[in-house]
Formats: C-alpha cells, structure tokens, sequence
C-alpha cells in the first residue's frame, strides 16, 4: 500500500503529494506521521491511500511511524483543506496546519499522566491489616486512607506517608498502580452562570425559524435581545438529535463569560480553543473534541477547524466582527469557511448580530439567507437613550479635557446610584503622539513608519504595529529642545483623569496592555461584574456582548475616531461600534443613557446611530456602495509586495503590475479602478509594502485566480507577495 503525503513544510517549491510506503505502519487517510525526507525526518499528513504508485518502488521510502492512535484529520477536514487550498491559494501544509494546534504539531505537548493508587479487590481490607507487622504504622495508615478515600494520585501518598510504606504494599499485592490522564482544564475557577430561562416570543420564533429554515440564518437582535439564549436553545436540540456543535465569537475576552452559560447547559460536553490558552490545555481540549468526549466546541475564529464529526450547527456571533478575518496566510475569512464546512456536514449556519455586515443584510433581503429579526430586549426596556455632546462647543467654553460637562454630570449620577459606567475610547496608552513643541519632530517607530505612543504607566514608548518599545524622550533627538508635549488621549490618560475627577470611585481598565495573558481579560470582567469597580475604560474589547447588570452609563470618547478612515468600510464600523458599546447600558432593571461625544453631530452615519435606526444606515450604505461599485457590488483586491530591502519590494512591484496589467487589459470591462501605490503605511515591522490596488465588478473568480498565481510566482525568501480581497483594513 502507497499513502499519498503532504510534508509539513509549507513552501511552494514542496506543495505537491510526496509517495511513501505504508509498510506496518497502519496510516490511514488523515494520520499524522514521520516519514524521512532527504537526510531529515519530518512530520506529514496521509491525504489518501493507493494500492500502486507511479514511482518505482525501489524509489519510494517508508513511513517510520504512525503519529496518533486515531487520525487526527477527518474526512470532512480534508475536504474542507481542499476547498481552503483552492479558494485561497495557500500551500496544502500550511492549510492542514489550521486543524491542529500548533504545539501538538511539533511534538512540544503531550498528554499529560500521573500514577493513581487503588486497593486490589480481591483482598479483604482485615486481612490486609492484619497481616502487616508491628511498627509498620505507615503501612496501616496507607490502607485506611484509601479505603476512606478511593483511588488517590500516588504522588500524594508518597508524600503524605512514605514511598517506601506504599512500595513494600505494591510489592505485597495490596496495591494496584494504574497510569490515567489528567485533563488540563482551562477556567477552572469559572462561575457557571445562568440556568433554563422562557423563551420570549421573538426568542422562540428565531428559534423555529432557524429549525424550518434549509439556508443560513442571519439573526438580526438587537443588543439585549437574548441572542445568546437563542444560541443554546439550538446547540441543545442539535445535542439532543445525536449531531455536535460550533460556536464562535469575535473576542477572546467574550470566551469565558459564554464558556460559563455553556457549561452550566452542558456540562462537560463544551471544550474551548482559542489562542490564550496553554499549550497543554489547547493539546487536551482538542482531544476531547476529537474523541468525542465533547461534542461543543466554541472559541474564537479558529474554533471553526474544531475536530467534530457529525456536525449539526455552526453559530458564528457577532458576525459583523473584523477579528473574524484572518490577516496572515492562508487569509481566509471564517464566514466563508463556515458555509463550506455547513454544506459538507449538512449543518445548519446562523449568523448573530445587532449591526450586520452591510453584505449579509444584502444577502437576507435578497433571499440568499434566512432572516430573523429580534426587535425586543428580553427585560422589556427601551434601548438606552443615546445623548451627542456636541465637541466642538465644549472647546467654545474652555473645556479641554476628554471629558463633555454632559458626561461628568451622568457619571456623577451614576456613582451617587452605586450603579457602574463604561467609558469607551478606541485607543490605548496614555497619548497619541510625542511631538517637541519648537521644530515638530514627531516621535516614530525604527521599524514603522507610523509615530510612537507614550505609555505613562511603564513610562516608554510604545510602537502598536510591531510591538517596540523605546525610552520616553528626555529632550528632542533634532533640535535639543526639552519642551515635549503629548498629543491625543489614550485609555491610560483617561483613567488618570477619572481618578483626578472622582478620587473614591474604582477604574478598571481594559485594553491590550492589560490583558497580555490568557487570565487578563477573565479577572478584569470579573472583578467588574461582581461591582469591585465603578467604572470600566476600555478599547473596542469592552464593547462586544458583554452583560452587566448594574451598568447604566456609557460614555464613547472620540466617536469620529473611526468615521474618517481612508476605508469604504469606515461608517459601517463606526455606526456598529457604536451601536454595540451603547448596547452595554440599561440592560437590567434601570433605563440605560449613552453620552456620545463628536466633533461631527450631523454626520448621517451617527444620526443613524443615535436612533438605533440601522434600516435607514442600511438603506444609505447601499445606495453609495451601489452607485461607486464597493463591496457587495464589486471585489476590492490588493496585491501587497513587503520586503526588507526597498528597492527590491519596488522592483517587485513593477513586475507584479505588469503582469496584472495584462490581466486588467484581458478582462477590460470587469476593472471599475487598477492602480500601483505605497501602502497607507509604508513600513511595518521593518518591511516595506506597496500594492497593486483593484475594484472589479465581473469575473471575480477568473480575476483573482490570475491575480494569485502572480502573486505566488513572484514570492521568495526576501520578497513577500500576497492577495487580499476585500480586506478587513485597508493600512
């Protein structure tokens, strides 16, 4: 027997199936295993098997072992790798590489063991006590402990007696030593939250409608609506019917508190995988998933190449999320996936969100999905009352802080109650910019070509592209100077001025500096949720389907921050974000309140926002899309060259363009827009980027498949060229 490899090496040059005989090593389609490959051994993947080979067989080499009892790919994964492979045009490894998790790839984890200790069965207690001989207490106490106590982890017996009393009862027969696996559990402190709860009648039609419907379902709640309860009504009659499930959120910080309703449903039939996790805790969840020992999975966007078999759902919340767009190789967005992996397993897809992207709307208008729209918070309150503090007369009275005399007096309100506010603000650290007040110079990153941040609390500045950290100026590097002012707030600026403002009040806050390890975003929900703190300040991650009860203030700082963004995209982020940071308030017994502050207070776009009327944003967004060709009415595609050295990123350039100039003149009447151009930000992580940007109305799939063979065959060690299509950031 011949079985048909892929190497775990993703380069182009080895992106082809490599022959090995099976010999007596028992792979299977979707086994991992190590197979020589020149004068190294690697790991691969068993794609298919064949009874003959065109290769001769004094040619072909022999798999050296069989990696897992049980192979690790399913049929469906290996399916679903070939549509990935295609569709985006990765190499096969580094396709396959998106089921596994990375450190089970390369062998770093393993399961986890430890020697447990029994009394043997077939001995009377008595006669074992009465047989050991005067002075051996130790002995004695080992027996009653475990005929207390039951099977205990040997490692404590030794400790707790002596490995010597537990050895000589080994030896006697007593004892029975058995290996067994210890599972390495993530949020094992979790509060299981929630029980059963009624169905409202929107909850219980989205519901029915899910279950009717033969498309996916796009449901549109708005914040507060019980799109969550929705959600576990459907994983339980999915569990129920026999089949496993999926469910996927935007944020890590969103995992846990979900994680918790799940397991307080289910038990341990829910695994979570997300990046935060340990190595090992990642190793063992995914085993579970694997074995069938779990039958939920739910995580973050890489939570969809979960290992189930007999999938019956797939929920992706919060659909509207960027974060569900992966931006390095393969570049896949996990909407598409998710309806390939749907329709391979027979699984029904639902889609959550409050604010929708502009194209699933499109799509449930159209037809193409289901809809079902939840109108109604489940406590039957109104959405919180939305109040714009116009900016620009804040400045007219002197008033220079980040905060409006609007939001002052509600947070004052607010404390006075013993209720909790969130204040939002889309940006971290403690300044924008550093710049030096006589010649302008503006601090910048070594490795980007975008200006530094100052971060009070570690007092360094701070690149948010590559992650550098440099020392806080003392003078200007130009002219000497030592008048250097801070431009621009950030969320530590923010919480320093709250503390100033309401010196007794407790802020917390949350953004990617706070929250660097998998625990971060836990303890900070948690210590909020249970009212340890009055205010939370955070970044885009406080804005996303979190629910506290006692929060009945939220202040957006800086709303016009996102609204002016050279992105076809920037309104329907803004009015989203927007939309979903207000939706935090008012969501218990209290009326929730919203202060809004903007520079902008006529823009349409946060009109819309104000009134929650995402019928009339929808119905304006279209209307521009359609008339200057943008997504959903054409395909943006960008082909994006990095390179250390600039000379050779522009030479690059100048052939891709070429080629795809060919290709533009082929397809002449698809091309709304063709042009070459730097990239927004020229240089990231000491790279530097240019691209060939495109708006195309036909022929997507011809065009782009033209555009990524260019893009492969010009790609080498010092160069890097991809294909983006309607990327999630346009920088």
């Amino acid at each position: 027997m011949i079985a048909k490899v892929i190497v775990d090496i993703a380069t182009s040059e080895l992106d082809k199936i490599f022959d090995y005989k099976i010999g007596y090593s028992g792979a299977v389609r979707g086994s991992r295993v190590i197979v020589p490959f020149g004068r190294f051994k690697t790991e691969g993947f068993v794609i298919e098997t064949s009874e003959i080979s065109e290769f001769p067989d004094d040619k072909l080499k022999s798999i050296i072992r069989v990696i897992d009892e049980v192979p690790a790919l399913t049929e469906e994964n290996l399916a679903l790798a070939e549509y990935i492979h295609k569709k985006y045009h990765s190499s096969m490894a580094s396709v396959l590489r998106l089921f596994l998790p990375s450190e089970m790839r390369t062998g770093k984890v393993r399961k986890k063991t430890a020697n447990y200790v029994s009394l043997a069965e077939d001995i009377a207690v008595e006669s074992m006590l009465s047989s050991i001989r005067k002075g051996a207490d130790k002995q004695v106490a080992v027996i009653k402990y475990l005929q207390k106590n039951g099977k205990t982890k040997a490692s404590i017996l030794n400790e707790t007696f002596s490995a010597s009393s537990v050895t000589a009862l080994k030896n006697k027969g007593y004892l029975v030593v058995t290996e067994e696996q210890i599972l390495r559990t993530p949020y094992k402190n979790l509060d299981n939250q929630g029980g059963r709860v009624l169905l409202t009648n929107e909850q219980k039609s989205a519901v029915e409608s899910v279950i009717l419907s033969d498309k996916p379902t796009l449901i549109k709640g708005v914040t507060g609506s019980g799109k969550t309860e929705v959600y576990l009504q459907l994983i339980e009659k999915t569990i129920l019917s026999g089949k496993t499930a999926i469910m996927l959120v935007p944020e890590i910080s969103l995992t846990p508190q979900t994680f918790s309703r799940l397991r307080s449903r289910f038990g341990d039939k829910c695994a979570i995988l997300h990046s935060g996790l340990s190595a090992g805790e990642k190793f063992d969840e995914w085993w579970r998933l694997r074995s069938n020992e779990a039958t939920i999975a739910i995580g973050a966007r890489s939570a969809i190449f979960a290992p189930l078999e007999n999938l019956g759902i797939i929920i992706i919340d919060e659909e509207h999320d960027q974060s569900y767009e992966s931006e390095t190789s393969p570049r896949y967005v996990t909407e598409e996936i998710a309806l390939m992996r749907a329709k391979l397993s027979g699984a029904k897809l639902v889609l959550g969100s409050a604010t929708p992207k502009v194209e699933s709307y499109l799509k449930a208008k159209n037809g193409e999905y289901n809809l079902a729209v939840m109108n109604e918070r489940v406590n039957g309150k109104p959405l919180p009352e939305i109040v714009i503090a116009d900016m620009r007369e804040e400045v007219k009275r002197g008033n220079i802080s980040p905060f409006s005399l609007a939001l002052k007096a509600e947070l004052q309100k607010t404390l006075e109650s013993g209720n909790q506010a969130i204040i939002f603000l889309n940006r971290r650290g403690y300044s924008q910019k550093v710049i030096c007040r006589e010649c302008g110079y503006v601090a910048k990153c070594l490795n980007c070509d975008v200006s530094l941040n100052y971060h009070k609390a570690d007092d360094v500045l701070k690149c948010h592209y590559c992650g550098s950290q440099y020392h806080m100026l003392t003078a200007c590097p130009e002219c000497g100077s030592v008048s250097i002012n801070y431009s621009g707030t950030g969320t530590q600026k923010v919480v320093t001025e709250l503390n100033e403002l309401f010196p007794n009040a407790k802020i917390l806050r949350m953004d990617n500096d706070t929250t660097q390890n998998k625990e971060g975003h836990f303890k900070i929900l948690k210590e909020f949720g249970e009212k340890k703190a009055d205010i939370l300040v955070g970044t885009q991650m406080v804005a996303k389907g979190h629910d506290f009860p006692s929060v009945t203030l939220v202040g957006i700082l800086d709303a016009d921050m996102s609204l002016y963004f050279s992105d076809y995209r920037s309104g329907e982020r803004t009015f989203q974000l927007v939309t979903q940071v207000a939706g935090r308030s008012g969501r218990a017994g209290a009326q929730g309140k919203v202060v809004l502050q903007t520079y902008s207070p006529k823009n349409p776009t946060l009109t819309a926002s104000v009134n929650y009327d995402y019928e009339s944003f929808y119905n304006r967004e279209v209307a521009v899309r359609k008339a200057s060709y943008f997504p959903p009415f054409s395909h943006v595609v960008r082909i994006m060259v990095e390179s250390e050295d600039e000379s050779l990123a522009i030479s690059t350039l100048k052939q891709a363009f070429e080629k795809a100039k060919q290709v533009q003149e082929n397809y002449h009447s698809s091309f709304i827009y063709f042009d070459r151009m730097k990239s927004p930000v020229k240089r990231i992580k000491n790279k530097f980027r240019y691209q060939i940007l495109c708006r195309i109305k036909d022929d997507y799939a011809r065009i782009e498949d033209e555009f990524y063979s260019i893009a492969n065959g010009l790609t080498s060690k010092k160069v890097l060229c991809y294909v983006e299509v309607n990327p999630s950031t346009m920088n």
